[in-house]
């Protein structure tokens, strides 16, 4: 045996300290310095529905005070228009062209083992908590899941987060007050007597008491955001905060309804295009934008509180447009929404479910203290796709091959005011009648109905002179048809599970 200087053996522990430390931290320094990530997405919320977007009538101080403080961007998109594929394509990076899941698809239509959520992630797909996971990160999601039911190869556990707490299921998530939430493969039940989702009073006084009941999910899921932020001040982690306003049904907490003024409700509403019945809705809806506010206060109040907030990326953004219009009751979109009265999408055409502006443009921020400029506005194009590589950069993660998407890092950071080369930006979109969409630079490549007996013609408009898509360019813009045809030959793949038929580019079948 060799003779051990015992004189240095404080050396070398310190030296072996410092060596594991930087192993574990790259390609970033210690745990206790590497940037932590809080991702917030609304459901549902217009781009005109933020104070820092024009929104006139809604109170939003927090979230304008994360945008005074950081990036705000003013053409950024959604994964898709609806809820589950926009999800896919944020978690995945990979746009619809590419995206496992396409639509809102119930699981129980694929796999009737599952009796509640969407159709799943594959074991395959890589989730961005997957690679936060792997480099050492805590995880956590506390919302909306809508990519897989418990036990599933789409289960968040199974997805790279270590906790998940909130709805599994969309379906349960149309109700304020459901009988359980899940923590992990745990059921909780959180009401006795759950409020449903979907009901009419076509006669009768709506009285708004009759719709509430004891706990409200909202309330609980921030709750536990807070508590995670808390428990992982110490360390690393990638927070997920998918809540669940503006999201209809319109059943907010009676002490958020009354902040608002009586005389915006000429109307009551009676469910007549679709959930629950509200007795005041414009001011049901402000309260439940209000009240998301208020629970992104809180987040923001959380990282202060343990120290974090110069440490950690906090991002918000919503996974599409508001509410889309109802076609029993013309007062009303569907669940008693009124976009109109509040100028949801601020001048943009259409509403969820459509892949026109009003449908995927999105309000999106960006806070890093020191590192972005506080107050920036930026006009780079970029959607979904780009914040799985977005965020491994500013993680000094390793980006996994076959992403869509580009890193928006360069320009959050300053280094670049946009992106030097944007790659065109796709949707495909089975649900609605069929439709795809695809922006290449400034113009705005549209065709629906491709699921009906009579395919709309491919539309095209000028963002840069027409963000309203008012004005079709089609007749003396044929070269950027053909571009965007060659576009989807090579970028849409086949997915047997959402199919959509794209005259005269595959042979997919309705």
């Amino acid at each position: 045996m060799l003779p051990v200087n015992l004189s240095r053996v404080p050396l070398l522990i310190g030296f072996c300290l410092f060596a594991l430390c930087a192993v574990a931290a790259l390609p970033a320094v210690c745990a206790a310095d590497r940037l932590n990530v809080v991702f917030i997405l609304a459901d549902d919320l217009g781009w005109g529905e933020l104070g820092c977007y024009g929104q006139q009538k809604i109170p939003t101080p927090n979230i304008d005070r994360l945008a005074a403080q950081g990036m705000r961007f003013t053409q950024h998109y959604s994964g898709a228009p609806v809820c589950a594929p926009s999800r896919c394509v944020l978690m995945t990076g990979k746009h619809l062209g590419h995206a496992e899941v396409r639509g809102n698809l119930r699981a129980a239509a694929r796999f009737p083992e599952f009796s509640e959520g969407q159709y799943p992630l594959s074991a395959q797909a890589v989730t961005i908590a997957q690679r936060f996971q792997k480099a050492g990160y805590a995880t956590g999601a506390m919302g909306k899941w809508g990519l897989g039911p418990v036990g599933s190869t789409g289960d968040p556990n199974r997805k790279g987060f270590d906790l998940f707490f909130g709805y599994n299921c969309q379906g349960i998530a149309h109700s304020y007050y459901p009988s359980h939430l899940w923590r992990n493969a745990e059921k909780i039940t959180i009401n006795a007597r759950p409020i449903p989702g979907h009901a009419k009073q076509p006669e009768g006084e709506v009285k708004l008491d009759d719709w509430i009941g004891e706990t409200y999910a909202p309330k609980l899921m921030v709750a536990e955001a807070e508590k995670f932020i808390a428990a992982h001040a110490s360390g690393p982690f990638f927070l997920y905060l998918p809540f669940t306003e503006p999201h209809v049904a319109i059943h907010p907490p009676r002490e958020s309804v009354g902040k608002f003024p009586a005389e915006w409700d000429t109307e009551v509403y009676r469910g007549g295009n679709g959930y629950l019945p509200h007795p005041r809705p414009r001011a049901g809806y402000a309260a439940m934008i209000n009240d998301l506010d208020g629970y992104v206060g809180r987040v923001l109040t959380a990282l202060d509180r343990a120290g974090l907030a110069d440490r950690t990326l906090v991002v918000f953004s919503s996974d599409n447009g508001t509410t889309h219009e109802g076609r029993a009751d013309p007062r009303f979109h569907v669940g008693g929404a009124d976009p109109k009265f509040f100028n949801s999408t601020a001048g943009l055409r259409a509403y969820k479910g459509s892949v026109y502006e009003g449908g995927i443009r999105v309000p999106m921020i960006a806070r890093l203290p020191g590192r972005i400029a506080a107050g920036a506005v930026n006009d780079t194009p970029g959607y979904f796709a780009d914040w799985f590589p977005t965020l491994c950069d500013a993680a000094g993660l390793e980006k996994p091959d076959g992403l869509d998407g580009q890193s928006l890092w360069p320009v959050l950071t300053g280094q670049s005011p946009t992106l030097t080369s944007r790659q065109p930006m796709i949707w495909v979109f089975p649900e609605y009648g069929g439709q795809i969409a695809v922006r290449i630079g400034n113009f705005k490549l549209v065709r629906q109905g491709l699921k009906t007996k009579k395919p709309g013609a491919w539309e095209v408009y000028d963002l840069a002179q027409d963000r309203g898509e008012t004005n079709d360019l089609a007749a003396t813009r044929v070269d950027l048809i053909q571009q965007a045809e060659e576009l989807l030959r090579r970028e849409v793949s086949e997915n047997s599970v959402f199919p959509v038929l794209i005259p005269g580019l595959n042979t997919a079948r309705r």
